[in-house]
């Protein structure tokens, strides 16, 4: 029988599933290949992708015939009918997506949404950004990297299920599947199944996107529009600067706990090497204040993962097995660079180390 090309995938969907090709192979790339400091754009590669979802979830209802969930989308019942019939060679062969290749497409869009979520739900436990600030503690931050990682595995073994998929398909049925998401046309016989043709309807997916936009892109500001819980102390004593940073940039109060602080106040006269010694009411105002707003008052990231252990050589921040990890990926030459100077000078490169956040955002590595 003779199959005539005719259009079937919209301009719409083709984009949504190359966007969606490209920022999950970035997002993979930057999560478990690339140092941490390519976290912002793994960050931003996995929230496209969400974003990518949601929209292609509002163009399921609201596309063609083709793009409509109603068109492909299956009970339990003909998905495995289909796939019996599969595997007796004698399957009907369906235009759009047939019910396993609808299956793997509602599995996607599924497990993206998990990964943004979890992945969301991390940063909002640990770097406190997004809604979860406000309602995860940092002591969640493990289970939840553990989840988000769980959920990133599942995506890569569905691709690679999805790709198995199109190969298969397209040798089965004698069409290139893939040139076929690229043109947006499809052969199409008289005794293939299509679905009923529906008038799409891009106004209201306009105004369903942008109104999801909006509540979207306010979640994400919220920590910035609202006080956090456990945020880092924000006013800084005056007398505490200006003796700290005589030497050195000001250390937010939080990287460090109470005891480890009263230890340093302890021992000014020597210093890293150097005598700083203040008088006493200067240095049990600085010790009263760190103290105060030490390590135990907040909860970030930055706030739970140093610890000076000077018995076993852990002086310094950068000494400590944390620090060591999440900067190993950097070239040793960096931290000697004019700018920077050394490895304790943590403004250098985080434009908010001042403040205790640390804001994967706000970090930059010298070249």
């Amino acid at each position: 029988m003779r199959r005539a090309p005719q259009p079937v995938w919209d301009a719409f969907v083709r984009l949504f599933h190359w966007a969606l090709v490209a920022s999950i192979a970035v997002a993979a790339v930057t999560g478990f290949v690339l140092g941490p400091g390519f976290i912002p754009v793994h960050v931003v590669a996995a929230s496209l992708a969400v974003a990518l979802v949601l929209a292609r979830i509002v163009w399921g209802f609201a596309g063609g015939g083709y793009a409509r969930f109603a068109g492909f989308v299956t009970g339990p019942v003909r998905l495995m009918r289909y796939a019996r019939d599969v595997l007796g060679g004698r399957e009907a062969r369906h235009v759009g997506h047939n019910p396993l290749g609808a299956a793997m497409v509602l599995a996607l869009m599924a497990a993206v949404l998990a990964a943004g979520l979890t992945g969301w739900a991390f940063l909002g436990a640990g770097a406190k950004l997004g809604p979860f600030a406000f309602i995860l503690a940092h002591t969640d931050s493990p289970a939840l990297a553990e989840m988000h990682e769980a959920v990133a595995f599942t995506i890569l073994a569905l691709v690679a299920l999805h790709l198995g998929g199109v190969i298969f398909t397209s040798r089965r049925e004698g069409e290139n599947l893939v040139r076929a998401m690229v043109t947006g046309k499809k052969e199409v016989g008289p005794q293939d199944i299509v679905p009923p043709e529906r008038e799409a309807r891009p106004g209201a997916a306009l105004g369903v996107g942008l109104a999801l936009a909006l509540v979207l892109a306010l979640a994400v500001a919220a920590p910035v529009l609202l006080p956090v819980p456990g945020a880092p102390v924000a006013e800084i004593d005056p007398t505490a600067r200006a003796e700290c940073t005589d030497c050195h940039m000001f250390y937010h109060p939080s990287l460090l706990p109470s005891d480890n602080w009263e230890q340093i106040m302890a021992t000014l006269d020597n210093h890293f090497g150097e005598d700083a010694s203040l008088d006493a009411e200067t240095t049990a105002e600085i010790t009263a204040w760190l103290s105060a707003h030490a390590a135990e008052s907040a909860d970030t990231r930055a706030s739970k993962v140093f610890r000076l252990d000077p018995a076993k050589g852990v002086t310094r921040i950068s000494d400590t097995p944390f620090w060591k990890a999440r900067h190993g990926w950097i070239d040793p030459a960096a931290f000697r660079s004019p700018r920077v100077g050394s490895r304790d000078n943590c403004a250098a490169c985080h434009a908010d180390a001042e403040t205790g956040w640390f804001n994967p955002f706000f970090a930059e590595v010298e070249e």
